[in-house]
């Protein structure tokens, strides 16, 4: 059997793009404007010992599967063929026949890439799922990656998060600015005021609120995000008015905020972590604070853990889940829910501009993490944008208050700022 038919033999439907096997079988259109290439035995044994999504990835990661008519900086193009595909068991007789073709090696399954972090149930050593000390390991794998790989990659605002586009024509750099200034108009804070802002990344928002005068303070879990904020307030004068810490959000004993900014990190907190997150917001916040919180959701409200490609390659314990049941939980922690908007479009277009800065400065990228890590990005930024699309995962922003005693908001009766 070759590999080309061992393919065929787990497909249920017809291949909508083409494939070249190191034996030299192919199969798929022939005319098709991209095609998997498995370069080596070892793709074929990452795909018979992880059938599916993960052994696809860990061959791709490894650089044993390319695709011809694909930039690895950007595979969204892959990722809609892909998408197209279905899958079925093979019957007893073609996994015999395809075992031995494999050989006794090919049906051992080789190592991971060093990129992928180990499985859910063996992460026990690292703590539980959310602890300080857990969440510290999962961030640092993901940001700890390189600055300058993100400076890359992100472009000058360093922003990790959902832009605001005014208009699909707006570059990267104006959709982030007008998300900036979308978030501080919504929390109505002047010079003078106090924010929080907690998971501040390279801390846009930080010093967004500093330039307007807003005393903030940000907090990131990440030591290489901390000292890259830090040296950015310094240099643009802004260090008496913000200070990013290298910190868990829960360490922070600061409180009497006039308002809490949230952007990206619920995604990080557990949905079972959510009481805790709302109600240590609110002990934050003075009477008539406002938080806004912005995250990555569902488009169900149900629980779910990310697939295993985002769990072990991404971010490790993620878990989503719709904008009900955050909005719920900020209720049960006694905040009142103002306002919210999903910028879920907004994200795909943020994605598609990053997928073009990795391409644009690929080789860089790869000088800087490696290729395997380059991939995952690409794959990672991609995919996610086919995500958002296709309403599969959204974007959205939550507006609350802690109300005062007497229950009055002391806010317009209107939305005051800006769409």
């Amino acid at each position: 059997m070759s590999i080309a038919e061992m393919v065929h033999s787990v497909l249920d439907g017809p291949l909508t793009l083409g494939l070249r096997a190191y034996d030299g079988s192919s199969t798929g259109p022939p005319d098709s404007p991209r095609a998997l290439h498995l370069r080596t035995p070892r793709a074929a044994a990452y795909l018979a010992t992880a059938p599916g999504q993960l052994g696809l990835v860990r061959a791709y990661v490894a650089g044993d599967l390319d695709v011809d008519g694909v930039h690895p900086g950007d595979p969204y193009d892959l990722l809609v063929d892909l998408s197209a595909v279905r899958f079925r068991r093979p019957t007893a007789a073609a996994a015999v026949e395809a075992a031995r073709t494999l050989g006794v090696k090919g049906l051992a399954p080789p190592p991971p890439p060093p990129q992928e972090a180990l499985p859910r149930w063996r992460r026990a050593a690292e703590g539980l799922r959310h602890s300080m000390p857990r969440d510290a390991g999962a961030v640092s794998r993901h940001y700890d990656v390189s600055n300058r790989f993100y400076e890359l990659v992100l472009g000058p605002s360093m922003t990790y998060t959902c832009a605001c586009y005014p208009d699909a024509a707006a570059t990267l750099e104006d959709a982030q600015d007008n998300k900036y200034r979308l978030a501080l108009d919504k929390l109505g804070l002047r010079a003078g005021d106090r924010l929080l802002d907690i998971g501040c990344g390279w801390g846009g928002m930080v010093r967004a609120a500093a330039r307007r005068g807003i005393h903030t303070l940000g907090v990131t879990l990440s030591g290489a995000q901390a000292a890259w904020a830090q040296q950015a307030l310094a240099e643009e004068g802004l260090a008496g008015l913000a200070e990013v810490r290298h910190s868990d959000y829960r360490a922070v004993r600061e409180s009497g905020f006039d308002a809490v900014s949230s952007i990206g990190l619920t995604e990080h907190v557990g949905v079972r972590g959510y009481p805790a997150y709302f109600a240590w917001i609110g002990d934050r916040l003075r009477p008539g604070g406002l938080l806004l919180n912005h995250s990555i959701t569902r488009p169900h409200n149900r629980r779910q853990e990310t697939g295993p490609f985002i769990d072990r390659y991404v971010f490790p314990d993620g878990e989503l889940t719709g904008s009900g049941r955050i909005i719920a939980q900020a209720q049960d922690a006694g905040l009142e829910v103002l306002h919210e908007e999903n910028l879920r479009e907004h994200y795909a277009l943020t994605l598609a501009q990053w997928c073009r800065n990795l391409v644009e400065h690929w080789d860089e990228c790869v000088a800087e993490v490696g290729e395997g890590t380059a991939r995952v990005w690409g794959l990672y930024m991609a995919g996610s944008r086919l995500g958002f699309e296709r309403n599969e995962i959204q974007l959205h922003q939550v507006l609350a208050q802690r109300p005062h005693p007497d229950g009055a908001t002391r806010l317009p009766l209107r939305p005051w700022w800006r769409p």
